[in-house]
C-alpha cells in the first residue's frame, strides 16, 4: 500500500499552522511591545489552556462526525486569522484572545489528522504513514523557520505572522485533496481491531481509565511537557535579550532549523524502529534527553551553543511526536476511543505546557535564566524515573516475534 500524498501535504503545513506564531510570539511581546517576562508567561499559556479546555471534547467529537476534513479545514483558517489579529489590533485583548482561539483550533488539528491517517490507512500501515506523516511536518517547520528568518532580516520582523497565514492556506488547499469517500471514520476512531474478529461497538468511556498503562502514561507525558514547553521561549528570550527583535527571530529561527532537521531523521528512524525495537525503548531516549537539555542550556550564553543545544530538542519531540501516536492506538486498538483517549491525554499535555510557561517565566523574573532551566531539567528527570520503572510495552507481537499490526511481508 502506497502512502497516502494529500496527508503529506497537509502535515508539511500543519507544523507551523498548529503551533501559531510559538516563540515568535514571546519576542515580539519583548521586543516590541515591551511586556514583563511574567505576562509573557500568562499570554503562551492562554493558548496552552484553551487546548486544555477544548482537547477532551475536540477528541470526543473527531471520534463521533464524518466531515473530519472540514474541521481541518475550519481550523487552519480560524489560526490564519488570529494570528493576523494580533497585528491589526496590536492591543492585550487581541493578544489574549487570539491566543485562546489558537489554543481551541489547536486542540482539533493533530487528534484529526491522526484520525483521518488511521481512517485512511489502517493499522497495518499506521507506522508507516505516521512516520511519514512526522517527518514531512518537521520539513514544513523548518522551512517556515528559514522563511521567518529571511523575512525578519530583510523585511520585517512582523512576517513570521504573514508566514503562519500564509501555511494555514496550504494546508487547506491539501486536505482539500484528501477523497472523504476514503475516510473509514469507524477506523478512524479505533473502532476496529485488525488483530481480532468480531464486533466494533465502543467501549464506555470509563474503560480507558481501567488501563494502568494509559494512567502511567498519562502522568509521564504530562511531565514530559511541563518540562519542555518552556525551554525553547526562555531560550528565544536569552539569545533576544542582548539583541533587537529582527536578530531574536533569526536566532530562534536557527533553533527551530536545528531541532526539526534532527525530527526528520528521528521520524524516520522511529518508523523503521517501532516495531522492531517497541515503544518504550525508544521514548525512553526521549526521556532522557530533556535533562541533559535543561542543565546545558543553564550553562551557556552562547549564541551558537544555545542554537546547537536546541538541535538535542529534534531527538526529544522528534521522537515523542511519532510514538506518542503509536502508544495510543496500542492501546485504544478495539476501543473506539482512539480519539477520545488522544483528547484526554492532549489536555495533560496542554496542563504541562501552560504550568511550564507560568512558573518557569516566573523563576527567570525572580530569579535567573540558570535557574529556570534547572527546575525543568529536575522535572525531566522525574518523568526519566517514572517512565523507566512502571511504563509497560505496549506493542503487541505475533508468534514470530514480529508486531502484530504490521502488513505480512
Amino acid at each position: 500500500m502506497q502512502l497516502n500524498k494529500p496527508l503529506l501535504g497537509v502535515n508539511f503545513f500543519a507544523g507551523d499552522v498548529a503551533g501559531g506564531i510559538g516563540p515568535y510570539l514571546a519576542i515580539y511581546l519583548l521586543s516590541l511591545q515591551h511586556w514583563s517576562p511574567g505576562t509573557i508567561g500568562i499570554a503562551l499559556a492562554a493558548g496552552s489552556i484553551a487546548t486544555v479546555v477544548m482537547q477532551t471534547p475536540a477528541g470526543a467529537i473527531i471520534d463521533a462526525v464524518k466531515w473530519k476534513r472540514l474541521l481541518l479545514i475550519g481550523c487552519a483558517a480560524a489560526i490564519a486569522a488570529s494570528t493576523i489579529g494580533i497585528l491589526v489590533f496590536k492591543d492585550s485583548f487581541a493578544v489574549f484572545s487570539a491566543q485562546i482561539l489558537i489554543g481551541s483550533a489547536s486542540a482539533f488539528l493533530g487528534p484529526a489528522i491522526a484520525a483521518v491517517t488511521l481512517g485512511l490507512v489502517g493499522r497495518s500501515m499506521f507506522t508507516k504513514q505516521t512516520s511519514a506523516n512526522q517527518a514531512w511536518n518537521h520539513a514544513g517547520n523548518m522551512c517556515a523557520a528559514i522563511l521567518a528568518a529571511i523575512l525578519a532580516l530583510t523585511w520585517s520582523p512582523l512576517g513570521v505572522f504573514w508566514l503562519v497565514a500564509a501555511m494555514a492556506c496550504g494546508m487547506i488547499f491539501c486536505t482539500t485533496l484528501i477523497n472523504k469517500a476514503d475516510i473509514d471514520h469507524e477506523l478512524a476512531r479505533g473502532g476496529v481491531d485488525e488483530t481480532k474478529a468480531g464486533g466494533s461497538k465502543p467501549e464506555g468511556i470509563l474503560s480507558l481509565f481501567e488501563d494502568r498503562r494509559l494512567l502511567v502514561f498519562a502522568i509521564c507525558i504530562f511531565l514530559f511537557h511541563a518540562s519542555n514547553a518552556a525551554m525553547l521561549p526562555l531560550v528565544s528570550q536569552k539569545l533576544s535579550s542582548s539583541s533587537d527583535a529582527e536578530h531574536g527571530i533569526a536566532f530562534t529561527s536557527a533553533c527551530i532549523v536545528a531541532a526539526q532537521l534532527v525530527m526528520i531523521g528521528m521520524a524516520i528512524f522511529c518508523g523503521k524502529k517501532a516495531d522492531v525495537w517497541g515503544r518504550k525503548p525508544l521514548l525512553l531516549i526521549a526521556f532522557l534527553v530533556l535533562p541533559v537539555r535543561g542543565v546545558l542550556f543553564s550553562q551557556f550564553d552562547n549564541t551558537y551553543a544555545l542554537v546547537a543545544i536546541q538541535a538535542l530538542d529534534g531527538v526529544a519531540n522528534g521522537i515523542f511526536a511519532m510514538v506518542f501516536l503509536l502508544i495510543l492506538a496500542d492501546i485504544t486498538n478495539g476501543t473506539g476511543r482512539f480519539n477520545f483517549a488522544q483528547g484526554v491525554l492532549a489536555m495533560l499535555i496542554g496542563i504541562g505546557a501552560s504550568l511550564s510557561n507560568i512558573v518557569a517565566e516566573y523563576i527567570v523574573e525572580f530569579t535567573s535564566y540558570t535557574v529556570g532551566f534547572l527546575s525543568l531539567a529536575g522535572t525531566a528527570t522525574l518523568g526519566l524515573v517514572l517512565f523507566f520503572f512502571f511504563m509497560e510495552e505496549t506493542l503487541v507481537r505475533d508468534q514470530g516475534g514480529k508486531a502484530a499490526t504490521a502488513p505480512a511481508s
